[in-house]
């Protein structure tokens, strides 16, 4: 039989004790998910990193069975993304789009995102508060991705608005999410047919040159890449650098030690995402045969959720996990994957953390919220971990 999970809203306030008394229980659960639907929930580091990166665990929902998943449904021109792909197609995609984020050339960035951290201060710093995810947590890593991409300015607020209502949908506003996906594909087919006709010095460009000269890319993912590198570079960078500001509000020692030695925040952006990373579960995985895990079965086509957030705070592997611990150095924590679906943007969101964290406690080294901490109010989402507002005051 299997076990429920809570209900949505208390593992959403409280994620890490629900996943803890999982993991205490066992490595692995057949749960009853807020659909309805059964799902195995994989909750030990060493199973978690090893699946992470197992053959048998596929991202394509073809191998699903049938009424075993629902998931969210995008069209075609949407679909065809890192996401939802295995090797050979995953492989050849990942390699073009690996050139976007290579070290090196993500370092080059490093002028300019600081540029836009400085200003984005400035523009508040008169006022003594600020709602940092609205006011600095999102539109930093927005106006990133939308600068690499080649995105006007004047589309950015839409685009924020149509990727906040995928990842965290508003309950009264239920039509919202389904309104964002044709807005986003109808602006993307127009994006590319009009860099097409005047080309760009940017990556949507160097995309639609490779589908157009080699023939590497089908339109479908062509659309559904440039659409997942808005998706993501967004949501897990906003969600990275909100978690992290408020791990250290609630850690003062650990703020100070920043505060006193700048240097330290580099090392520590690895540690803000062991503790309160942007993702809870991976991607869901569809066992291509009957898998074992600890003594138990997975049946081939069933649903797979690895925890990330469990993972990365388990015992076994991390000395006293629940603790912000800017110094530690034991590193291998799972927050942006493991394998060959390891975030193909973690360099950028590093180096975006690393920058915001910086910056802000170089700017108002007497940060501290503004509101009592049990207002914060944490986005309505079972897989994303992401604040929905951080009122702080400085």
């Amino acid at each position: 039989m299997a076990t429920t999970l809570p209900d949505p809203p208390a593992l959403v306030a409280d994620p890490h004790a629900a996943y803890a008394r999982l993991r205490e229980a066992g490595p692995v659960h057949r749960v009853t998910g807020p659909d309805g639907l059964p799902v195995w929930i994989v909750t030990r580091y060493s199973d978690v990193r090893q699946l992470l990166a197992d053959p048998r665990l596929s991202l394509d929902k073809v191998y699903r069975l049938p009424g075993n998943y629902r998931g969210f449904s995008l069209p075609p021109a949407l679909d065809r993304n890192l996401l939802n792909m295995d090797p050979p197609d995953h492989t050849r995609i990942r390699r073009l789009v690996s050139k976007a984020f290579t070290p090196g050339r993500v370092e080059r960035m490093r002028p300019g995102v600081q540029t836009l951290a400085d200003q984005l201060l400035e523009g508040v710093a008169g006022r003594g508060r600020a709602d940092l995810v609205a006011e600095f947590a999102a539109p930093l890593p927005i106006a990133v991705i939308c600068d690499l991409l080649g995105v006007p300015h004047d589309s950015r607020r839409d685009f924020r608005a149509w990727t906040d209502a995928l990842v965290a949908p508003d309950p009264e506003n239920p039509g919202a999410a389904k309104q964002a996906v044709p807005a986003m594909l109808a602006y993307f087919t127009q994006l590319i047919a009009e860099k097409r006709r005047t080309p760009g010095n940017d990556l949507l460009t160097d995309l639609i040159n490779v589908r157009d000269e080699g023939d590497k890319l089908s339109e479908d993912e062509l659309t559904s890449l440039a659409f997942l590198m808005l998706f993501a570079g967004y949501e897990n960078t906003v969600q990275l650098i909100g978690t992290a500001v408020l791990a250290l509000l609630d850690h003062p020692e650990q703020l100070a030690a920043l505060r006193d030695d700048p240097a330290k925040v580099e090392g520590a952006v690895e540690e803000f995402a062991r503790y309160d990373g942007p993702a809870l579960l991976a991607i869901r995985r569809f066992p291509v045969e009957d898998v074992e895990i600890d003594g138990v079965t997975i049946p081939a086509g069933e649903t797979v959720m690895l925890s990330l957030a469990s993972a990365n705070r388990d015992p076994d592997r991390f000395p006293d996990p629940g603790r912000l611990d800017v110094d530690r150095r034991d590193g291998g924590h799972l927050a942006l994957g493991h394998g060959i679906h390891y975030c193909v943007g973690a360099p950028l969101a590093r180096l975006e953390t690393h920058i915001a964290v910086s910056t802000l406690l170089q700017r108002f080294p007497a940060l501290a919220l503004d509101v009592p901490r049990d207002e914060l109010r944490w986005r309505p989402s079972m897989r994303a971990r992401g604040l929905v507002a951080l009122p702080v005051r400085f």
